[in-house]
């Protein structure tokens, strides 16, 4: 009776087994059948499908009308296309169907079958009767087998998306358009091996030089399908962690196209530092377009389809519109009425918090909790109409406690040290000079350690006529001796904001300044005898003229002041962990924009 119950459980058992899926030989033999040359000239931009009505009418919202767009803006050049670079086939089960398209781009990856694109156009693209293929260097009016590299199925299981991304357009998950497709070799090998690929480049900043690539299908614009480029610089696209870059042509079908840096046509390499995606699908207008900023959510995506994890299991924590999510409270809103900040070790904790002092007079401390994140506000003075005249200030360890002091530049001119913050709040307090002092002037003021041995000492002052001085060994009642760095002139009045850190990672610390015209340069190795060598972190951008204060601390576990903290002028409030002398660290939103 065992025996019979056993034999009987195997048979069912093996009965219900699904069968096994088909070798990739046979994936590609039947999509070869499927997309004919008429099947894919035929096929609608996966954005304009979803924007489409019910009943065929007009494309909605999704696609890519066709605005007049400021003057200047350039113009795509219509290409033969890149061989890394291609047009994704897909029957798009969300929209009927419908056969559908976007572009992608080969990425290196261990399996050498990564393709990026749109997490919209990935969205409905999975399973074995979605028909789903890449062709790269796609050629209009040609059948699959005839195209330069042939067709690549994509893995029944092989599309990554984030798994908090939503097909919204407009919502701050649209930071999360972006998704990884792995596909199955066909004759010629793996699609890496075949067509060469991109370095997918995770980065902190908003500003390049870039060539955009997509594959448009606009009837009577683009009837042969071409691939169109346009070498644009990018810019921030403001309240979102996304590139925008102006040019015309980009109308639907370009969704998931790459966003290159440095690319070599002989080595078929470059830097992918983005995708045509992200608010409104990527763009509402053909020529503006948009690009998430790849942070540590793409690259936690990037790891998940390197290493071949389940897709379906993937999990991640809400996402509030950021790579990390805000770490201090408020919005932007009340961070616009942030007057002056500082960092500094306030609680002899070995690590630094961030000082705030507010509009209204009140003034705060965030501890630091040594991993970029931020304890407990904790309150030094309420509302109060005596702060309210604060016109810059610094930390430093002026007193030599092993714990920050803080130097205050007030508009009448008086200088104030308020010895160990952390501890004695506001109230221990040193005059440095008298209202109606010469430090009036004072523009700008930092503290760092640029020639003492062990505490944060000296003080580096820029002055309204363009002078640069270094003061050493400041101390309570003593500002110290004075060296000029810079006689009075006008370059230096440019000096917007200065702070210093640890930047190259040495015991003396670095000059960083934000000049107004919105470059970030920093000086190495400055010390009495002068300025050190000159590194720029970016040259002159828009974006960077909107950064309204600037700090540096400690708030890393790296054991370096080397984290700058900038609050920019929609009260957005950012760190740059481990920024180093010749560029930014990574970024990570403190403070959302305001809405």
């Amino acid at each position: 009776m065992r025996s019979r119950w056993f034999t009987a459980f195997a048979v069912t058992v093996m009965a219900a087994a699904p069968p096994p899926p088909p070798s990739s030989s046979a994936r590609v033999v039947v999509e070869e059948a499927y997309w004919t040359a008429e099947r894919m000239a035929a096929a609608v931009p996966v954005d304009e499908a979803r924007g489409r009505s019910t009943d065929g009418g007009p494309a909605g919202p999704q696609s890519r009308t066709r605005s007049a767009a400021p003057s200047g803006t350039p113009t795509g050049t219509y290409f033969d296309g890149m061989p890394m670079v291609g047009t994704f086939f897909y029957r798009a089960s969300k929209v009927g169907n419908a056969d559908t398209s976007c572009t992608g781009s080969v990425v290196r990856s261990a399996g050498k079958n990564m393709v990026l694109t749109a997490g919209h156009c990935a969205d409905g693209m999975a399973g074995p009767t979605h028909h789903a293929v890449f062709v790269p260097q796609y050629r209009h009016g040609r059948a699959a087998r005839a195209q330069p590299f042939g067709i690549f199925p994509v893995k029944t299981n092989g599309v990554y998306t984030d798994p908090r991304y939503a097909s919204d357009g407009k919502a701050a998950v649209s930071d999360l358009d972006l998704a990884f497709v792995l596909v199955e070799p066909n004759a010629k090998g793996s699609v890496e091996k075949v067509t060469g690929a991109l370095t997918f480049t995770p980065g902190s900043t908003y500003e390049h030089r870039v060539t955009v690539v997509g594959y448009p299908s606009a009837s009577g614009v683009n009837p042969k399908h071409k691939a169109i480029r346009c070498d644009v610089p990018t810019t921030r696209l403001g309240g979102f962690r996304q590139m925008r870059m102006l040019c015309k042509g980009f109308y639907g079908g370009v969704s998931g196209g790459p966003w290159i840096k440095d690319y070599d046509a002989a080595s078929r390499t470059g830097k992918v530092v983005g995708n045509t995606g992200g608010h409104h699908g990527g763009g509402n207008d053909s020529w503006v377009t948009y690009a998430p900023v790849y942070g540590k959510d793409a690259q936690d995506l990037y790891d998940d389809a390197n290493a071949g994890r389940d897709p379906g299991a993937l999990t991640r924590p809400p996402y509030r519109g950021s790579a990390d999510g805000p770490l201090l409270p408020g919005p932007g809103d009340l961070w616009t009425h942030a007057r002056q900040i500082a960092s500094g070790d306030f609680t002899g904790s070995g690590r630094s918090s961030l000082l705030v002092v507010w509009t209204d007079g009140e003034v705060t401390l965030f501890p630091g909790d040594g991993k970029g994140g931020f304890l407990p506000e904790r309150r030094l003075a309420a509302p109060n109409a005596g702060w309210k005249p604060v016109a810059t200030l610094t930390a430093g360890d002026f007193t030599g406690s092993n714990q920050f002091d803080l130097m205050v530049r007030w508009k009448d001119g008086r200088m104030t040290l308020h010895g160990d913050v952390g501890s004695n709040g506001l109230g221990s307090v040193t005059e440095m000079a008298p209202s109606g002092s010469v430090w009036k002037y004072a523009t700008q003021i930092a503290a760092g350690r640029f020639h003492a041995a062990t505490y944060v000492t000296d003080l580096m002052v820029r002055w309204s006529d363009g002078e640069l001085g270094l003061y050493t060994d400041v101390g309570a009642g003593t500002l110290g001796r004075e060296h000029r760095l810079k006689n009075p002139n006008d370059a230096w009045k440019g000096a917007a904001l200065l702070t210093s850190g640890q930047f190259s990672g040495n015991r003396k610390w670095d000059l960083m300044v934000r000049w107004s015209t919105g470059a970030l340069k920093n000086y190495v190795g400055t010390t009495t005898a002068g300025l050190g060598g000159e590194r720029t972190l970016h040259g002159p951008h828009g974006t960077w003229t909107h950064s309204v204060l600037m700090t540096t601390g400690r708030y890393t576990g790296d054991g370096l002041a080397n984290d700058l903290i900038i609050r920019w002028s929609d009260g957005e409030t950012t760190m740059y962990k481990d920024t180093r002398a010749g560029g930014l660290g990574t970024e990570r939103m403190l403070v959302p924009p305001r809405t």
